[in-house]
């Protein structure tokens, strides 16, 4: 039996239904005691009377002994229709509530804009989601795995159930309506063919994919990732900073990172029309907004950018400050 039907037994007009059994017996077995039959005999013939099982009588019975005997039936034959009811009763409420909690999802997703897309919720994804949810990014989830979703559900996630290299899984995380997808999964033939669809879905999407292996960075990149990242080198790279340069990789991660930090790192795009267009280096410092680079297109950096550099739309500008303001930058932006 399912957990949710076991969790419906649990209610309160359930503990009523057993009272009312329990209630019956034992005005079935006080009536055959009033007909003079022992304890013992008495709470067996309502047993086997309300069961409907049909052994033979006890003791022989006269004309009100088989009119009692009638009616412990009758109250038997209702009990066990009663049983049957509320056993349909709870399946049938428990499948009504999957589909109104599927719906619910499914009108969360469709009412999402500029979102991002997370292919895979094991370690690696789970992760990554809650650091998307510490930037105040929306994330909706998906993957084939039921207990993977149970999580992050858990967690406080929109997800979308289905194997993500499927065109119409992704088209119902709304993957032509999202600013990015990120995929995760632990196999990079999966990843591969992810980012093949999502390019082929959304052409201005931004993709992020997991390599696995040695060699897959280069497939994944063909396939139209536009980063792609090995989580065991970039582990082994962060290992070999913190030992050579153990300052400069906590400041930068610190900085990064969504804690009680004064301080951070984040990247703002220049907008067209935007408020950032036609404003200067220094306008921003005397905002308490740092820009350490100007990026003018793919890996183009003007590092240290000079006070009188003007903003041109269409560029990025990755600014250091207090948290608060680069968080209203960004909004403005």
């Amino acid at each position: 039996m399912r957990i949710g039907v076991l969790a419906h037994f649990g209610g309160s007009h359930v503990r009523l239904w057993i009272g009312a059994v329990i209630l019956v017996a034992a005005i079935g077995s006080v009536g055959y005691l009033a007909l003079g039959w022992s304890l013992g005999d008495a709470v067996y013939m309502t047993g086997i009377t309300l069961t409907t099982v049909g052994y033979r009588e006890v003791r022989e019975l006269d004309e009100v002994g088989r009119a009692w005997t009638v009616l412990v039936a009758v109250a038997g034959v209702g009990i066990i229709f009663g049983s049957v009811g509320i056993v349909a009763e709870a399946v049938l409420s428990e499948a009504a509530s999957g589909r109104r909690e599927a719906k619910r999802m499914s009108q969360s997703v469709a009412a999402l804009r500029r979102h991002l897309i997370l292919c895979g919720y094991g370690r690696v994804g789970s992760t990554v989601a809650r650091e998307l949810a510490h930037a105040g990014e929306p994330v909706v989830v998906v993957d084939i795995n039921p207990a993977s979703l149970v999580t992050a559900e858990r967690d406080g996630h929109l997800v979308v159930v289905g194997d993500a290299t499927n065109d119409a899984v992704l088209a119902e995380a709304g993957i032509e309506r999202a600013r990015g997808l990120i995929t995760t999964i632990d196999s990079d033939a999966n990843n591969v063919y992810v980012t093949l669809s999502a390019r082929a879905l959304n052409p201005g999407l931004f993709i992020v994919a997991r390599a696995n292996e040695t060699g897959s960075e280069a497939k994944l990149l063909h396939a139209g990732a536009d980063r792609v990242v090995s989580p065991y080198s970039r582990a082994g790279r962060q290992i070999a900073e913190l030992a050579v340069r153990p300052r400069v990789a906590d400041f930068i991660d610190f900085a990064l990172s969504h804690g009680e930090l004064a301080f951070s790192i984040e990247e703002v795009e220049i907008a067209p029309n935007g408020p950032l267009v036609g404003r200067t280096v220094a306008a921003l410092r005397d905002d308490g907004i740092f820009a350490l680079a100007i990026v003018r297109g793919e890996k183009e950096y003007e590092p240290n950018p000079a006070a009188d550099r003007v903003l041109v739309a269409g560029e990025n500008l990755i600014v250091s400050g207090s948290a608060e303001i680069l968080r209203a930058l960004r909004a403005q932006a």
